[in-house]
C-alpha cells in the first residue's frame, strides 16, 4: 500500500480528503498553514521530502528533498501560509513558499555562546520573528530570521521533545525528559521570550518524567506521555486529570473478564497488568511485574488472578489488595496460557515447552507441581477446564487439539468419552465445534483467538487481520456464515466476552490496544 494522508472533520468524524502521496517508505509529519488551506508533509525516504498539499483540492503544490538524515517536525508560522521552518538531525531550515517553490536559508549559528548545531526535536514560534527550537540535550535554541541570537542552557534536563505556541498570549510550553523535582517537571510554561518559566507536576499515581507532546488552551494544558497517557492540567491549581490510559509497548497478550462485575484485566509486553471497569472505561489499577506478561485469568470465585510471564514464571495475586500469594517458575520457557479450574482447586499453566503444569491451591502458596501433561506436539495456545474440573482441552501450535486428565495428565483418546464432556470455558480455535471459524484462503496462520458466550450461543473470533467475527455456536460447518467488524489495526492477540456477556472485549498485538464491543 502507497502511503497516503487522510484529512479528517473532528466533529462528524467523516474524511474530508485522501492524498496519495509521493513519499514511497511513509510519513513522518505533518501541519496546517495558518488559515488551514495548505498541508505540510515530510517522508521518511532518504531524500526526506518535504511537500506542500492544496488539500481541499487534493493536489500539490511542490516538493523539495529536505535533509539527507531524518527531519522529525514542519511547522508553518502561525500567521503564516508561505514560511515553516523544519528541524531534524544535526538539521534546522528555515523555508519559503515562493510562487509555486520552495527557497530555504540553513540556521545560522554564528558565535553565540553555547551555540553548536545539534539534533533538533521540536519547535515553537514568538512574535517578532523569533524561532525556539527544542534541543536533544535539553537546550533551547531561540532564533531571530535565520540566526542563533541565544541559548536556552538546560530548559530541561533530558530532550525537549516537544513545544507548543499559544497564538493569544505567546506563552510557550515545553515538554521534554525530566525528574519532577521542586522546581522542575516534564511540563514547563514559560514567557515570550522563553526567559523565565513554571514547571508542573503530572500526577497520574507514578511520577510523570517523559512528554511527547503538549497542547495548551481555556486554561488548561494537555499533555501526552511517552507511556501513552493524555492528562490535562489545570494551568491556575496545576491540577492532573488523566483522561486516557494505555499499555506502552509491545503486544497486549493476556485478557480476562471478572466472573461476576464489569472487570477486565489485561496483560502486556510491557511488564504490566491493568485492570479496567468495563462501564467507565477506567482503569481501576495496574500492577508491575518486571518481565513481558503473556496470559491471566480470574479465579472463578473472583478472589485470585492468575498471571504467566515469558520468562517461565508465574505469578498468583490476591484481587482485593493486589498482592502476591504465590509465584513459582518450573518452566524458563513462556507461559502461554493460564487457568483456574472451576471448583477453585486447580491452577494449569501451559507453555512453549509443550507441557501444562498442575497446581494444587488448597495446598498453600508453596505451589509445588502435583501433575503435568506431556505428549503435547507443538506448544501450548488455548487451555479450558471442564466443568467438573476433571478434565483440560487443549490447543497446540501444530493446529490440534487435545484433552487431558486433570491431575494425572493422563491423554483421552476415546471420542465417546470426549464427546460427553461438558466445557466450563470454550476458547479453543481447534475442533469439530468450531470448524467453520476457518476461511477459505486460511493459511492456518489465520485465527488467532476465539471465545464462546456464557450462555453458549455464540462464538467470537480474532484473526491475522485485525477482523473480529460472531458465529452462531457450536458452528461445525465449514466456511460459516458470521458477521465481521473492523477497529484493530494488526492481528487480533486475545478476545473475551464480559461476565453477563454484554461486552466482548478484544486485544491487539502490534497496535497495543484495546477495544470493547457493546453486543447487541
Amino acid at each position: 500500500l502507497a502511503p497516503s494522508i487522510h484529512v479528517w472533520d473532528a466533529m462528524t468524524k467523516q474524511t474530508l480528503s485522501i492524498l496519495r502521496c509521493s513519499h514511497s517508505k511513509g510519513v513522518g509529519y505533518i501541519h496546517f498553514s495558518a488559515t488551514g488551506k495548505l498541508l505540510l508533509s515530510v517522508g521518511v525516504e532518504p531524500e526526506h521530502t518535504i511537500t506542500v498539499w492544496r488539500w481541499q483540492e487534493g493536489t500539490k503544490v511542490t516538493s523539495k528533498g529536505g535533509h539527507a538524515e531524518r527531519i522529525f517536525v514542519v511547522e508553518f508560522r502561525p500567521d503564516s501560509d508561505t514560511q515553516f521552518v523544519s528541524v531534524g538531525i544535526k538539521h534546522i531550515k528555515f523555508w519559503t513558499l515562493v510562487g509555486g517553490s520552495l527557497v530555504y536559508k540553513k540556521g545560522v549559528i554564528g558565535s553565540v555562546e553555547d551555540g553548536r548545531m545539534q539534533t533538533m526535536l521540536s519547535v515553537a514560534f514568538g512574535a517578532n520573528n523569533l524561532t525556539f527550537t527544542g534541543a536533544i540535550n535539553g537546550d533551547v535554541y531561540v532564533w531571530r530570521e535565520h540566526f542563533l541570537v541565544r541559548v536556552v542552557a538546560k530548559a530541561h534536563s533530558g530532550p525537549v521533545f516537544t513545544m507548543y505556541t499559544t497564538l493569544r498570549d505567546g506563552l510557550i510550553v515545553t515538554g521534554g525528559k525530566e525528574r519532577p523535582t521542586k522546581e522542575g517537571g516534564a511540563v514547563k510554561l514559560w514567557d515570550q521570550e522563553m526567559k523565565r518559566c513554571r514547571a508542573f507536576q503530572l500526577e497520574t499515581g507514578q511520577p510523570v518524567e517523559n512528554v511527547r507532546s503538549v497542547c495548551r488552551g481555556k486554561g488548561k494544558l494537555l499533555v501526552g506521555t511517552k507511556d501513552g497517557e493524555i492528562i490535562e492540567v489545570g494551568e491556575k491549581n496545576a491540577a492532573s486529570n488523566t483522561m486516557i490510559n494505555g499499555h506502552t509497548k509491545g503486544g497486549i497478550w493476556g485478557l480476562a473478564t471478572h466472573p461476576f462485575k464489569d472487570v477486565f484485566i489485561s496483560a502486556s509486553d510491557d511488564g504490566t497488568i491493568r485492570i479496567w471497569d468495563l462501564a467507565d472505561k477506567k482503569l481501576l489499577n495496574k500492577v508491575s511485574l518486571g518481565h513481558p506478561a503473556k496470559c491471566t485469568s480470574y479465579s472463578p470465585n473472583g478472589e485470585m488472578v492468575s498471571i504467566g510471564m515469558e520468562n517461565g514464571e508465574f505469578i498468583v495475586l490476591l484481587v482485593n489488595s493486589l498482592t502476591v500469594w504465590g509465584k513459582k517458575r518450573d518452566r524458563s520457557g513462556s507461559i502461554q496460557d493460564i487457568r483456574f479450574s472451576p471448583d477453585n482447586r486447580y491452577l494449569a499453566v501451559g507453555s512453549v515447552e509443550s507441557a501444562i503444569d498442575f497446581y494444587d491451591l488448597t495446598l498453600g502458596p508453596s505451589l509445588n507441581r502435583i501433575g503435568y501433561c506431556k505428549d503435547i506436539p507443538g506448544f501450548v495456545i488455548h487451555t479450558d477446564f471442564s466443568a467438573d474440573s476433571k478434565h483440560i482441552q487443549v490447543s497446540t501450535s501444530t493446529y490440534t487439539r487435545q484433552v487431558h486428565e486433570v491431575p494425572s495428565g493422563k491423554m483421552v483418546t476415546e471420542l465417546p468419552t470426549i464427546e460427553r464432556i461438558t466445557w466450563a470455558t470454550w476458547t479453543s480455535i481447534f475442533g469439530d465445534e468450531v470448524l467453520g471459524i476457518w476461511p477459505r484462503n486460511a493459511d492456518k496462520a489465520d485465527v488467532t483467538c476465539a471465545c464462546v458466550s456464557h450462555a453458549g450461543l455464540n462464538l467470537v473470533t480474532g484473526d491475522d487481520f485485525g477482523l473480529i467475527k460472531v458465529f452462531d455456536f457450536p458452528c461445525p460447518e465449514k466456511f460459516a456464515k458470521h458477521k465481521r467488524y473492523f477497529g484493530h489495526s494488526a492481528h487480533v492477540t486475545n478476545i473475551r466476552f464480559s461476565c453477563d456477556d454484554k461486552y466482548v472485549i478484544s486485544a491487539g498485538g502490534s497496535d497495543c490496544s484495546l477495544f470493547v464491543w457493546k453486543c447487541q
